[in-house]
């Protein structure tokens, strides 16, 4: 089922997707199965320090975050030596990487975008993103999360999805669950 979830800054948006994705990938060497998609590196380098946190105890989760500014030079090297399973990015990075054919997006099986409506109201970086969309499997699930949400947007996130299911105002309590479990576990 593919999600577009709206929520006030916050509420546990990344928390929900991190979480999800964890729970539900099956990770194969080589193959990146989950991408996720922001609009800066400052938040793309957040979340991926959220996967790193959120999956200390399952070794066998590989994660990276890729993004400009720095030389596509070395994200090619770490490519070639470890691909990694979640791949976390800025669409024109990635969209350079996979143009080049050194992230291949084949066997994506989980599309995220955060901060949605930001990368979408850009022109240019929603042509990447539809781009980027192309070169993955049609069969996948796809989430969006955003704090604002325009009528305008809504229909452009929609076009990339098939079932879509709208969330938000429970956000709060399920994160507020997880976070209990989360401690309790931690003991």
């Amino acid at each position: 089922m593919d999600v577009i979830c709206q929520a006030k800054s916050g509420m546990g948006k990344t928390a929900v997707f991190v979480l999800s994705t964890l729970q539900q990938i099956e990770p194969v060497a080589g193959q990146v199965a989950a991408l996720v998609l922001c609009h800066t590196r400052e938040l793309a380098y957040q979340i991926c320090h959220e996967f790193e946190r959120f999956s200390t105890y399952l070794p066998d989760i590989k994660v990276a975050v890729f993004y400009g500014g720095v030389n596509i030079k070395l994200h090619k090297e770490l490519l070639k030596n470890e691909c990694p399973h979640i791949v976390v990015g800025t669409p024109g990075r990635i969209l350079a990487l996979a143009r080049d054919k050194d992230l291949s997006l084949r066997n994506v099986r989980h599309f995220i975008l955060d901060e949605c409506d930001k990368m979408l109201e850009s022109l240019d970086m929603r042509r990447d993103v539809q781009e980027i969309f192309k070169m993955t499997p049609h069969d996948k699930q796809v989430m969006m999360f955003s704090a604002t949400l325009s009528k305008e947007i809504r229909p452009v996130c929609k076009k990339f999805m098939q079932d879509v299911m709208s969330c938000g105002q429970f956000l709060n309590l399920e994160v507020y669950r997880i976070s209990i479990i989360s401690a309790f576990c931690r003991r």
